[in-house]
């Protein structure tokens, strides 16, 4: 059950991402909606509609998922660029995820919001000074993070669900259809 609810193992926060590290992880934000797309872009409905595990989200809620969830971390990198040290909200992406648009949306759609998004956000990351990356906000349940940890933390979030959609085309031998 670990392995399918963490498929590339559990996110372990760094409290610094070196130059290298760094560059790695903003190339992964900025592949995630191409390796999403292609990954995706044979399934029927009712692939899109079966879960990744027991008790698990369907592919076609983790596509949803991720824009809202990678929204939320750019504007929470955002606020933390032009305010001080914000305390950011939190939302319920599990209830998020229990909503209609979710349950039965286009996945297309998310796809193209993801696309744009990462193009966006990806143009902000790489002009990011040091001081700029140091930023931090405040989660009300763990704390401060600056944005140099976030981004690591928002490319181990992208390929932790692009993994829990490969994995099960891989499992269910979609891939080989």
């Amino acid at each position: 059950m670990e392995k399918l609810k963490y498929p590339i193992g559990r996110y372990n926060p760094q409290q610094e991402l070196s130059e290298q590290e760094l560059a790695q992880a903003i190339l992964a934000i900025a592949q995630l909606p191409q390796k999403l797309r292609t990954a995706v872009a044979n399934l029927t409905p009712e692939q899109l509609d079966t879960p990744y595990r027991d008790g698990g989200w369907t592919v076609r809620q983790v596509i949803h998922h991720l824009p809202d969830s990678h929204l939320n971390g750019y504007m929470r990198q955002k606020l933390a660029l032009t305010e001080d040290v914000p305390t950011i909200r939190p939302y319920d992406e599990v209830a998020w995820a229990a909503l209609p648009d979710s349950l039965h949306g286009d996945p297309g759609i998310s796809l193209r919001l993801l696309e744009a998004l990462h193009q966006r956000w990806v143009l902000l990351l790489q002009s990011l000074t040091p001081e700029q990356l140091a930023r931090k906000f405040t989660h009300p349940a763990s704390g401060g993070q600056s944005i140099r940890q976030h981004i690591g933390n928002y490319a181990w979030h992208g390929n932790h669900h692009l993994a829990h959609v490969t994995e099960l085309i891989r499992r269910e031998g979609w891939d080989k259809a």
